[in-house]
């Protein structure tokens, strides 16, 4: 599997993301991020946006292009933002400062060890968390890249990734269950 074989699947009424998924799995399309950063965060962002089989493509494309260790901390970011984001958009929706001072009492080991360079993770992390919409998690990765010196243009590429796979997610998702229904009739 290809990026070309997975484009070549988004029909017609979304060729913008056919044309977007072109560029933003680009560096000249994701200004400010590495080969690497790009892969890794658009294939954290495929998990997050719930079609295994899109993101088991990503993975498989993307597989000899990015390493073991960047590919394990995309799906570490994946699986600890998808706790994470419910626990802290569940804080911010409920208004209620008693449970934001309430300890978590959540294992998120993974953050402070994540087998990959920080900033890399921090990016996959901000990716997914835009994907589940928590907004206290966005921010926070948005300050911690910051606090690093990430330019407001490579946070911005990260999202930007997020936002198109996790569209292009849904698309390919709704043409497999369209074609499993045609099947079935």
């Amino acid at each position: 599997m290809t990026i070309s074989d997975i484009k070549n699947r988004i029909p017609g009424y979304a060729k913008d993301l056919k044309l977007n998924l072109s560029s933003v799995l680009t560096p000249e399309g994701a200004p400010g991020l590495s080969a690497t950063q790009i892969k890794a965060t658009a294939l954290a962002s495929a998990i997050a946006a719930r079609n295994t089989s899109f993101a088991r493509e990503l993975e498989t494309a993307f597989t000899g292009d990015v390493d073991d260790k960047s590919i394990e901390a995309a799906k570490a970011a994946a699986a600890i933002m998808g706790m994470n984001n419910v626990y802290y958009r569940f804080l911010h929706l409920a208004q209620d400062g008693d449970y934001a001072n309430m300890p978590a009492r959540l294992r998120m080991n993974v953050i402070g060890s994540p087998g990959v360079d920080k900033v890399d993770f921090e990016l996959y992390s901000l990716a997914v968390s835009a994907v589940n919409g928590c907004g206290l998690c966005i921010t926070a990765h948005a300050r911690e890249l910051a606090k690093a010196e990430v330019s407001k243009e490579s946070i911005q590429s990260a999202v930007r990734i997020a936002s198109v796979v996790n569209a292009v997610a849904a698309v390919l998702e709704y043409e497999q269950s369209d074609d499993q229904a045609r099947k079935a009739a």
